[in-house]
């Protein structure tokens, strides 16, 4: 199983729905909740998730994917059950 984190915030909607997705499809994740209000917080993200400033940013095995939107669209092209479902590659 590949390992999944979702750097997320409190009330925020795409964070849910990135999460919700997740689970629907019975994919495990970390959660890292940062609140926006916290000093560093932006600088935590960007350096947890590749460089994202915006929130959630989703992390799959090490590789920044972006957002709500660009884990849909792995969702949608089935790209997101190739890479959670199967091992992880030996290195």
């Amino acid at each position: 199983m590949a390992q999944v984190t979702v750097y997320a915030t409190p009330f925020c909607l795409y964070c849910v729905g990135a999460k919700a997705l997740l689970r629907r499809r019975g994919i495990a994740y970390d959660e890292v909740r940062i609140s926006m209000f916290s000093d560093g917080a932006r600088d935590r993200l960007q350096a947890g998730s590749g460089g994202g400033r915006t929130f959630p940013q989703i992390v799959i095995d090490g590789d920044p994917i972006g957002g709500f939107d660009s884990l849909r669209e792995l969702d949608r092209s089935g790209e997101l059950a190739r890479r959670t479902l199967s091992p992880a590659p030996a290195g």
